[in-house]
Order: structure tokens, then C-alpha cells, then sequence
């Protein structure tokens, strides 16, 4: 083991992975065992809990970095979220276009990686420049936000 590895956050990444294959490899479509179905609009199932780990992943991993990035300056880790946050967006469009026979029309951009790649950034950004005493102030006014736009 690596030092700063935090086997617990490793061991929920390879679940959420390992259940993110079964669900979206369930074999044939025509007969897929329930659960591992996304749930109609009202209620879930197991499945829609895949992408919420991964973003609890992301924050939890952010919490323990923390630590590591204090000694950059903010200009190098904006430099280094930035350069992530891309990452996984570009990664993201990629594998939607992979294996690069779909047309661009078709394309879909909001994919799950885009949409991790993007709450990381946001969630770093907030990490780098919010002191942590306002970070309940934020994630209340986001909250309230959100729900008058539903």
C-alpha cells in the first residue's frame, strides 16, 4: 500500500465500480432482473444509488487531498483542478463517441463522467477559495436555490 491511501475510499471505489458493470452490462436487455433496472420516476432501486457513491467518492477523496494541495499555490491548484475537472469531461465525451461510428448529432454530452468531472471542479473551486467556517452558508443557498427551481 501506497502511503495516503485510505483503503476504505479504495474498497468503495472498486464496489461502486463493480456494481456500475453489472448494472449497465446485465446481459440481454430483453430480460434484465429488476433491481438492476433504474426505478420509474417515483421510488429507486439499488441502481441509481451508482452515481451518488461516486460523487460521495469524489468528496470524500477531495477531503483527504486536502492535506497534500495546502502546500501549492492557488494559482497551481486551480492549474491542477482545472486540468482534472477537463479530464473527465473529455474522457467522458470520449467514451459516448467511442468506438467514433456515432455522428455528432447524436452525441450526448451530459454524460455521468462530464457531470463528475464538473461537481469535482465546482467542489474544489469552493474547497480552494471559501473559508470552511461559510461552507454550510453555500451548501444551504445552493439547497434553497435548487429547490425553487424545481
Amino acid at each position: 500500500m501506497s502511503k495516503g491511501r485510505y483503503i476504505a475510499l479504495d474498497a468503495m471505489r472498486g464496489l461502486t465500480l463493480a456494481l456500475m458493470i453489472v448494472v449497465n452490462t446485465p446481459g440481454s436487455w430483453s430480460a434484465v432482473y429488476a433491481p438492476l433496472l433504474h426505478a420509474d420516476w417515483h421510488g429507486w432501486t439499488f441502481t441509481d444509488l451508482v452515481f451518488p457513491f461516486f460523487l460521495f467518492i469524489v468528496g470524500a477523496a477531495l477531503f483527504f487531498s486536502r492535506q497534500a494541495s495546502t502546500q501549492l499555490t492557488r494559482f497551481d491548484q486551480c492549474k491542477k483542478i482545472t486540468r482534472r475537472a477537463f479530464m473527465l469531461v473529455a474522457l467522458g465525451v470520449l467514451l459516448e463517441f467511442y468506438p467514433f461510428l456515432t455522428n455528432l448529432e447524436s452525441l450526448r454530452l451530459p454524460g455521468v463522467l462530464q457531470r463528475i468531472g464538473l461537481a469535482y471542479a465546482l467542489a474544489a473551486y469552493m474547497q480552494v477559495f471559501i473559508r470552511p467556517q461559510w461552507n454550510l452558508v453555500l451548501i444551504a443557498a445552493i439547497l434553497v436555490s435548487y429547490s425553487a427551481l424545481l
